[in-house]
């Protein structure tokens, strides 16, 4: 069998493994010639003539993330030193928030959670109780929220501190969308799968994993060399291969695109679409119109309904303030910020002790800012300030800001997905394809190994 796979991102090149070990001749195309998609590297030039790597955004993973470990084990890509594991925290610069004691590190999931709401700085008997109650109502009611309902709501009952140092970062960070707007249901499949699920072996599930590389080594490139190695005859990755139309064939799919000037054609038995949902949208609607220009009604319904779903998916924007910060740590690889409307940061990462042999790597801070609101040069000052007055940095020197509008959908309740069968043969593949878990890499994985095992 033929497979075709559009989008070098985690979720295309997951489905390009999946097959090939299945089996099938996988091509994939790729319009850039970085494979990650929105979790890739970025190289920076700086002012000195070096270049320095960054990456799209700075992303957490959780030891909950099974499949994607999984992968990257696969492909050659050890977890255990790829990624930083720290168990479950959210420390703030003043030493308050939630941290997991070092005795209760490796306890078996849930004590490691439980240990750490009962010791969390700063928070009274009254914060820790109502939130353990919380917990446990959620999973004796199956982690099932009422249609409809926010975070917000779910939470309603709880102390503001527990909203404002808890419950708001966890739900910004993982779903990209504030409390009052976020759906409860997804947050729930999130913190089931945390606290009380199970965890990559030799990982807890709510353990936090922070990247050592850049994105795009991290996973995509090495599913690139392994397919090469593993399946060189049957595999191909073809990079700067922009595909322009796809159409509607008996038996299969006609791929139509330019590559270094090139014109090509590409028939497939299967294909994959997995580039964002706003371009995937675009290209079904143009194959609508192909089929209905070839009296194939039933492909071109199915194509326009698939595109109608994922052209009205809202979207929430993610700005990553890159900064220099000479002779100047963090007091931890990650803490966790107190944001508002003046300090719009939720967490900074000090990618100095993330890749401390990379001398180019030292003094570089990540301050992420999850659901972002503002021109590039608005944001970028008032994470500046939060990190003088939160953090004490001084002398703080902008590198690269990165704004991807786009970064994740809006989870709001009740959103409807696109699904993965789009029509015969033809399957979507990203983290906004109709499933349990927001728009994260594991959502992105899991679409695309679902994409070619359905």
């Amino acid at each position: 069998m033929r497979v075709g796979v559009v989008g070098g991102g985690w979720a295309g090149m997951a489905a390009a493994l999946t097959a090939a070990e299945a089996g099938a001749d996988v091509t994939v195309f790729e319009a850039s010639r970085v494979l990650g998609g929105r979790a890739r590297a970025l190289p920076v030039p700086l002012p000195d003539g070096r270049t320095l790597t960054l990456d799209n955004g700075q992303h957490i993973l959780i030891g909950a993330y099974r499949q994607t470990l999984a992968l990257m084990q696969t492909v050659g890509v050890d977890p255990a030193t790829a990624l930083l594991r720290l168990p479950l925290g959210l420390p703030h610069p003043d030493g308050s928030g939630l941290v997991t004691p070092a005795w209760a590190a490796h306890m078996p999931p849930p004590l490691d959670a439980l240990a750490a709401i009962a010791t969390a700085r700063g928070w009274t008997w009254g914060d820790r109780l109502a939130l353990l109650r919380a917990a446990l109502g959620w999973r004796l009611h199956g982690f099932v929220a009422r249609p409809g309902q926010t975070v917000a709501q779910l939470c309603a009952d709880l102390p503001p501190r527990v909203v404002n140092e808890l419950i708001e970062p966890l739900c910004v960070s993982a779903l990209n969308t504030p409390g009052d707007q976020a759906s409860a249901q997804v947050f729930l499949n999130v913190m089931r799968d945390a606290l009380f699920g199970q965890g990559h072996p030799g990982m807890g599930p709510a353990h936090l994993l922070l990247p050592r590389t850049d994105l795009s080594a991290l996973m995509p490139q090495a599913a690139a060399r392994w397919l090469r190695s593993h399946h060189g005859g049957r595999s191909r990755v073809r990079l700067g291969a922009r595909v322009g139309a796809l159409q509607c064939r008996p038996g299969g799919w006609l791929l139509l695109g330019v590559q270094d000037g090139e014109v090509f054609e590409a028939p497939f038995d299967h294909l994959v679409w997995a580039t964002a949902a706003g371009p995937a949208a675009q290209a079904m609607n143009q194959a609508a119109a192909l089929a209905r220009g070839a009296h194939d009604d039933d492909t071109a319904t199915a194509l326009g309904d698939w595109a109608r779903l994922a052209a009205a998916l809202p979207y929430t924007a993610i700005t990553t303030v890159y900064a220099l910060a000479t002779g100047q740590h963090l007091a931890a690889p990650m803490l966790a910020l107190h944001s508002g409307p003046e300090a719009p940061a939720q967490f900074a990462f000090d990618r100095g002790q993330l890749q401390p042999d990379d001398p180019s790597s030292q003094g570089v801070l990540a301050f992420v800012v999850s659901a972002s609101d503002g021109e590039r040069e608005a944001v970028q000052a008032a994470v500046l300030r939060q990190a003088t007055d939160q953090l004490g940095l001084r002398g703080l020197r902008p590198l690269k800001t990165v704004v991807e509008k786009r970064a994740t959908f809006a989870c709001t309740p009740g959103l409807q997905r696109p699904a993965a069968a789009i029509a015969h043969g033809l399957w979507a593949a990203g983290d906004y394809v109709d499933g349990p878990y927001p728009a994260t890499l594991e959502g992105a994985v899991r679409s695309g190994i679902a994409a070619v095992s359905l």
